[in-house]
């Protein structure tokens, strides 16, 4: 794939953009689509059943919308809440970024769209993207700690919630408001072009939503070379100058648009909903190497391999439902989807692995009324999923999953304490082609509990407590893999022994605010009962470095803190000042070691090994500490802001694993906002980032030897709210 590439449906895109503020010139009264909240901790949070804000929850919760998120937004969901306290994200290109919360990736933390789980495969490879577009997201939730009681057993280690609003709920304030937004970057010659359009019919029995996004990026700039220098010194290669300040194979196109449209009457609506996703990505340093001996060597090129790509393409069909006021019942809320996703790994233009998974999801929530004091709400969720990968570098079976789960949730005021409770429990189930399975069909059940306190000592100050007993059951890929995983470049092995993991988890956290101050921190511990990680062996395979699904006891260690501060609101504008830190700490928490044996499959023979596995020590991949501030300053119709975010070097890490240095990250933003007549607004925008060009690599991605982030950008555009 080329360095920059042509645009397809680029124009009708930006032209849908551009014309749609025009046709709203009419609305008679101003849109609250684009007032951005400041207080973020004033926002309604829509993860849970029971109405609250983030500052009213017991738990830990953070939410972006409004200006900030229109700052934050990029490519993939993990790099847009990455700035979050105790949120990171993933890394396998510009492509691919899914959250890290505490800690806790991969299939710990569940990405909901609106409630429900995206339907796309992001967990069962760290190079699949998820399906879900923060450009069109209204706000963001992510919840802290484990979210298991809510979302099942995928969310022990948390949840992000994005919010999109597909499927109206009510009425519009207006018959007709939207936005929309046209953007470049000088980094990767970006160009992206997006809208909304939300209505109400003239009788207001019918709400419809339609929205749309295309972009298009090159191969991004970096400021050195792909291969890290300590890469290039362990294997005795020198740089080559052609290869510096450019990231090959780093493009990204996605096409992502919604149509929903939902009948509100007085007591409650029904609505219908169809999505899609698409989106071709580049791996950067990837290409198929099977280093095969026995091979003979490509005679004038031929058989050897292109660069990689990923195309991905989801089709989402869902029903939400709803009504209220139900006798002992305030409100009952429905909601089901019907996912169809196809993911396909090319080598140049040949078609390698193929992925297709399809998936149903549902939810029901009744929030009933006061019982012995308690508001609460009682839910069902399930789920089916089809999974098959096809290709002869297929590492995980073609399996069907099916689980289900019933929840409680309730709180209660005990003057100034608030508590909040809950209980679920689950039923899980795995079946497998047992033709190409290294193990049985397996079942689970899992059960969670959790308790939190939420003191207001006075106005000023406020103190947290939690605790959490959660499970999660293994996935089809920690059970059954076997074989090489090309994205990692590595032979992975599954366990299909593996058992149910627990974790214990207690928080303290305490808020304080007076006058322009306030600050807010807490600390964290979780003990893990028969975690579940890929352990490193040391043994190289013809294939690359064997790795084992496994599990022992661990234990995470953590801490967040958060301060700001309204300096000055005077003649010369609105001062604040930010700054944020976060820590954790992953280890495992036995002594000595445990013998460990398996088999590496070779076409028609395996293998066999035993090693003996340190059962204490770092884990790996853990998100590193990190300091950031933040300046902003508005005034009138202009708003900026300087940050800068430094990540602490990693060199607390697991047998053979390399450390990773430390990165400094400024990054600066500015926007001018105009109001025009009919309650119409025009911004003009241009956010810095990396300003320093420095070079950063991300110490839980698998290409950090291979694909720094990028160097310096500018993205700048035009946004429109009507």
């Amino acid at each position: 794939m080329p360095k920059r590439f042509l645009p397809r449906r680029l124009p009708l895109v930006l032209a849908l953009a551009v014309a749609l503020p025009l046709s709203a010139q009419a609305a008679d009264d101003q849109d609250t689509s684009h007032d951005h909240p400041t207080d973020l901790a004033g926002v309604e949070v829509k993860a849970t059943p029971l109405a609250g804000t983030a500052e009213d929850l017991a738990r830990p919760v953070e939410v972006l919308a409004g200006e900030k998120l229109d700052e934050m937004k990029a490519n993939s969901i993990g790099e847009t809440v990455s700035k979050l306290p105790g949120v990171q994200s993933s890394y396998f290109g510009p492509g691919v970024g899914r959250p890290i919360v505490r800690g806790f990736d991969g299939a710990r933390v569940q990405v909901l769209s609106d409630g429900l789980g995206s339907g796309d495969v992001s967990t069962v490879s760290v190079d699949h993207a998820v399906s879900v577009e923060p450009f069109l997201a209204d706000q963001i939730e992510v919840l802290k700690g484990p979210a298991t009681l809510l979302y099942g057993s995928g969310a022990i280690g948390g949840a992000v919630n994005v919010v999109d609003g597909r499927i109206p709920e009510g009425v519009t304030d207006q018959p007709l408001q939207g936005r929309a937004e046209l953007r470049g970057n000088t980094v990767n010659d970006e160009t992206t072009g997006m809208f909304r359009l939300d209505g109400t019919s003239s009788g207001g029995g019918f709400v419809f939503h339609v929205d749309g996004l295309h972009r298009e990026t090159g191969d991004y700039d970096i400021p050195g070379y792909p291969e890290s220098a300590q890469r290039m010194a362990e294997e005795g290669e020198t740089p080559d100058p052609a290869e510096k300040g450019t990231l090959p194979n780093s493009f990204v196109r996605t096409d992502s648009g919604a149509l929903g449209v939902t009948w509100v009457g007085s007591r409650g609506f029904l609505g219908v909903g169809a999505s899609l996703f698409n989106t071709r990505y580049g791996v950067p340093g990837a290409a198929h190497e099977h280093n095969d001996a026995a091979a003979p060597a490509p005679v004038d090129g031929e058989g050897e391999e292109g660069p990689v790509s990923i195309s991905m393409d989801q089709h989402r069909y869902e029903l939400r439902g709803g009504l209220d006021n139900l006798g002992p019942f305030k409100s009952l809320r429905a909601k089901v989807a019907r996912t169809e996703y196809t993911h396909t790994e090319f080598e140049g233009e040949e078609t390698g692995t193929v992925f297709e998974n399809t998936s149903t999801e549902g939810r029901v929530e009744l929030v009933h009324e006061p019982l012995l004091g308690w508001n609460g709400a009682i839910g069902l969720q399930f789920g089916q999923r089809d999974f098959e990968a096809i290709g002869a570098e297929a590492f995980v079976p073609p399996s069907r999953s099916n689980d289900g789960g019933v929840f409680w949730l309730g709180e209660r005021a005990f003057g100034p304490v608030k508590a909040e409770l809950g209980a679920r429990v689950d039923r899980n189930r795995i079946d497998v082609d047992q033709a190409t399975a290294i193990g049985p069909d397996r079942d689970f059940d899992t059960s969670s509990l959790s308790a939190a306190l939420k003191w207001d000592i006075n106005q000023s100050w406020h103190l947290s407590f939690g605790l959490d007993r959660a499970q999660r059951s293994p996935t089809a890929e920690e059970l059954y893999s076997n074989g090489l995983h090309v994205a990692t470049s590595s032979i992975e092995l599954g366990s299909p022994e593996l058992d149910v993991e627990t974790a214990n988890r207690a928080e303290i956290g305490l808020h304080w605010h007076s006058g322009p101050f306030k600050l807010g921190a807490s600390l964290y511990h979780v003990r893990y009962d028969d975690f579940i990680y890929l352990a490193d062996t040391g043994i190289e395979d013809v294939d690359g470095p064997v790795r084992v699904w496994t599990q022992d006891n661990a234990r995470f260690n953590g801490a967040e803190a958060e301060a700001s501060w309204n300096f000055a609101d005077n003649a010369s504008g609105d001062w604040d000042l930010r700054i944020f830190a976060d820590f954790v700490r992953g280890e495992l928490s036995g002594s000595g070691t445990r013998e460990l044996s398996f088999a590496v499959p070779h076409g028609d023979h395996s293998d066999e090994y035993t090693i003996d596995l340190a059962r204490g020590g770092n884990l790996p991949r853990i998100a590193p500490g990190r300091l950031g501030g933040e300046l902003r300053w508005e005034r009138g119709p202009w708003r900026a802001s300087l940050g800068a975010v430094r990540y602490d070097k990693q060199d607390d890490v697991a047998e053979f694993e390399t450390a990773t240095p430390g990165y400094t990250l400024v990054d600066a933003h500015v926007a001018w906002h105009r109001d025009t007549a009919g309650g119409n607004a025009w911004e003009l925008f241009a956010d810095g980032s990396n300003l320093l060009d420095e070079e950063a690599r991300v110490h839980t991605s698998f290409l950090k030897d291979v694909a720094p982030l990028p160097g310096r950008g500018v993205a700048f555009g035009v946004r429109a709210y009507f």
